[in-house]
């Protein structure tokens, strides 16, 4: 029985390398795409977006770690990363930034390949819009206005552009803006098809989250109780000079 048909965005300055790992993921039955850069990384997962992405973090120019902050602004593509480096600050660097998994070079493509099935059968896909029931009005927090049928997030009226994920945990924030929630409840917010993600992941969706709502004039949007969890703030806009 013939099932999805991923893609794969490999991502990786060395051909030989490239050419390794795509052919062993076609011949697991995957479509392979490549870029040597990560500028046409960015174009080419901008353009199609692809299943997942295998990128290399030691890239002249323009790094992994790089892409993987550009890619999170506005995806939740699952990331694994390749790296020659194998010191726990790089992988927890990396993992804080949003990536999936992290191996490190030389690797074995079969078990790439292995944990790239893993990854896809916990994602299965961009994590589904938080539903609305017909006729919900959009939820509203100081100059946070929250639409779930039409999955758009506004501070004042100006987008925020939250990707799925994102938009899930604002909008639990939101329905009880007076509770303290653990990292574990968001957790259960933003990935509710039970894929385990490490505290890392969840702070570092929360400073993704931040930065979009200080770039359109929200500089209290998310509050930290330290030892606890995070709580919805004021979601108050300064006054432009």
């Amino acid at each position: 029985m013939m099932g999805i048909m991923h893609r794969i965005l490999v991502v990786d300055d060395d051909p030989h390398i490239r050419d390794v790992l795509c052919f062993a993921l076609e011949k697991a039955g995957m479509v392979a795409e490549w870029a040597g850069n990560g500028v046409d990384a960015l174009d080419l997962a901008t353009r199609n977006p692809p299943s997942l992405v295998v990128l290399d973090v030691g890239m002249p120019e323009m790094d992994g770690l790089e892409v993987c902050r550009r890619l999170r602004r506005a995806s939740d593509v699952p990331i694994l990363f390749l790296s020659a480096r194998d010191e726990e600050i790089d992988r927890v660097l990396g993992l804080e930034m949003g990536g999936d998994d992290y191996v490190t070079k030389p690797f074995s493509p079969r078990e790439l390949v292995a944990r790239v099935n893993v990854i896809l059968r916990r994602a299965r896909g961009p994590a589904p819009a938080p539903t609305a029931q017909e006729g919900e009005p959009p939820l509203t927090r100081g100059a946070l206005v929250l639409d779930s049928a039409g999955h758009r997030a506004t501070v004042a009226g100006r987008e925020l552009g939250l990707t799925a994920r994102e938009f899930m945990m604002v909008k639990t924030l939101a329905t009880r803006p007076a509770v303290v929630f653990t990292r574990n409840q968001l957790m259960d917010a933003a990935y509710p098809d039970n894929i385990h993600v490490s505290d890392r992941t969840i702070d570092s969706h929360v400073r993704n989250i931040r930065a979009k709502f200080q770039a359109a004039g929200c500089e209290d949007a998310v509050e930290t109780v330290h030892g606890v969890g995070f709580r919805l703030g004021g979601c108050t806009v300064g006054t432009a000079s």
